[in-house]
């Protein structure tokens, strides 16, 4: 009777839709190529009846693998367009922000105020409390530079 559950179709049409109910409850694109090799190793359980679990597994794995890896292709070739394109580029967003000289920049690198945090800095030589600008970052480490009068 056990081994008839574990065969049936219907557990990874189940499977399926419990990993398409994750993708809409999670962020990210992942869970959902997950769900069409469970719903596919479904309809391969419903074509072969009597389908060993050990092959329907393996079937499961490579379409896990296969289904990932054109999901993967797919979105390098459409992007999706995001209205903060620098979402997660948190170095980027600084460029442009005001900063305050923490610990004196000489001989171009000191440490700037950035919000609630201090980062290593580079730029032209300035005392503690001079306003300058983020030009540039590079992992915990940004360009600053006078502002511009324009």
């Amino acid at each position: 009777m056990m081994d008839h559950v574990l065969n049936s179709m219907w557990w990874w049409l189940g499977l399926a839709v419990l990993l398409g109910i994750g993708e809409m409850l999670t962020p990210g694109v992942f869970l959902i190529w997950v769900a069409v090799a469970a719903a596919v190793t479904g309809l391969f359980a419903l074509l072969v009846p009597g389908l060993p679990i050990t092959l329907q597994f393996l079937i499961f794995a490579g379409l896990c693998l296969l289904a990932t890896w054109a999901g993967r292709r797919w979105y390098q070739k459409n992007p999706v367009i995001s209205q903060d394109p620098m979402l997660n580029d948190r170095a980027s967003r600084l460029i442009g922000k005001p900063v305050t000289v923490v610990d004196a920049i000489r001989d171009g690198e000191g440490r700037v105020r950035i919000d609630d945090s201090t980062w290593s800095a580079t730029g032209p030589d300035a005392d503690v409390g001079a306003r300058l600008v983020v030009i540039s970052a590079s992992g915990a480490t940004v360009a600053v530079d006078w502002p511009s009068s324009d």
